[in-house]
């Protein structure tokens, strides 16, 4: 929502809503700009909040980008070197050049200069990985290092230094996932009644059709990385190159793919709540209230009010009249561990994200697909015996 443009596909708040509560920072960086980050980010909005409280007002942080909003909380980003333009067009991004190599090879690099750091990455995770390299060349220190001395700072924790403002606390809107999964088509129908479409259409011929006519287009940093833009890639490139009738399949494949990742985005969203705010360890953690918004009929008795009454009593340095929601941690947890999952040829970091790949459809259906290759060959190795075939007492089903 910082850059200008695609205000429906990127649910800005409407003008009647921004004249009852001032707002910031929405449609204010040039779409152009690929190289706005979350510490561009957190610099101005923090920049912000100070200048809310010394008018003796409450700053409301918005999500959203549940890591954006971390940045603010925490201290947990890192500072490099100046960049050299802000200004619109191709601009020098150490980072990104990073990203243009292959992974095993940005891997293997990071693992030269800081071992740790590698250690926790996946390979296949450029972002993060480039993310770090860039932070040891431009800084010359390890990045894990870095990490290090922020969690050992006073009021830091294991997953992070102390936070910024300790009289915090977050509220958390979450619903049925059937209703949320509803709302969220709902919600798409009503951004293509809105015009959706006309708006992506003015957009591409703007900003993108020059990409795409030189095959740079790039749909993984600023703007064009917005959930939308990227599905109706196929429909907008065909634009007059195509019959009616492919535009319309083309357009209705855009429509399926938006409402299908959006909910895939809200149930990261939820995901990430649980993982970062609900279940982080330390006690530099904000207290979490979560706010029932399944049945939008009872807003004002499941929302509104209880959202009032906790806010005031932070106001007052009271106790709030509600609980904030717990979850216990697992100190057995091993966040960082690897292993390999020879069966579907993939490496997983960390218990949980192994636990879910075990009973994933794709693993479930290789092992039963090895299975079956399994019994058919004992089968004929029993129906072939000639007295040498080797045995063995082991099982021979695969471990999970």
């Amino acid at each position: 929502q910082v850059y200008k443009g695609l205000d429906i596909i990127t649910n800005k708040v409407s003008p009647q809503e921004q004249r009852l509560c001032r707002h910031h920072m929405i449609s204010f960086v040039d779409p152009l700009v690929s190289n706005y980050t979350v510490v561009d980010f957190r610099d101005k909005a923090m920049a912000l909040i100070s200048y809310i409280f010394a008018r003796d007002k409450i700053p409301i942080v918005v999500g959203g980008t549940n890591y954006y909003i971390e940045s603010l909380l925490w201290k947990v980003l890192i500072n490099t070197k100046e960049k050299t333009s802000s200004a619109p067009g191709p601009v020098s991004d150490r980072k990104v050049e990073l990203e243009q190599l292959d992974s095993a090879e940005l891997h293997r690099r990071l693992s030269r200069v800081d071992p740790e750091m590698a250690a926790k990455l996946h390979p296949h995770d450029k972002r993060k990985v480039a993310r770090s390299l860039q932070v040891f060349e431009e800084t010359g220190i390890p990045h894990s290092e870095i990490l290090h001395q922020q969690q050992e700072e006073e009021g830091g924790g294991p997953l992070g230094g102390p936070l910024k403002y300790p009289h915090s606390c977050i509220l958390w809107l979450h619903a049925d996932q059937a209703a949320l999964d509803a709302r969220l088509e709902k919600r798409v129908d009503d951004m293509l009644a809105a015009g959706l479409l006309e708006e992506l259409q003015d957009f591409h011929r703007r900003h993108n059709r020059p990409k795409v006519a030189e095959n740079r287009q790039d749909y993984q940093h600023g703007i064009f990385q917005s959930i939308g833009f990227k599905e109706f890639h196929e429909y907008l490139v065909s634009e007059g190159n195509c019959s009616p009738e492919t535009s319309a399949l083309l357009l209705q494949k855009g429509i399926q793919a938006l409402k299908q990742v959006t909910k895939k985005y809200a149930r990261r969203q939820n995901k990430w709540v649980r993982n970062r705010f609900l279940k982080r360890p330390g006690p530099n953690v904000p207290p979490v209230y979560g706010l029932e918004v399944s049945d939008l009929q009872r807003w004002e008795e499941d929302v509104l009010k209880p959202a009032l009454e906790i806010v005031e009593s932070f106001i007052q340095g009271r106790e709030p009249p509600a609980e904030p929601l717990k979850m216990e941690h697992d100190v057995t947890e091993n966040k960082r561990s690897h292993r390999v999952c020879e069966l579907c040829d993939r490496l997983i970091l960390g218990d949980r994200e192994w636990a879910a790949h075990t009973r994933s459809k794709s693993h479930l259906h290789h092992l039963k697909k090895r299975r079956k290759l399994e019994a058919a060959g004992h089968a004929t190795g029993t129906a072939g015996d000639s007295g040498d075939t080797e045995t063995s007492d082991e099982d021979g089903s695969l471990p999970v």
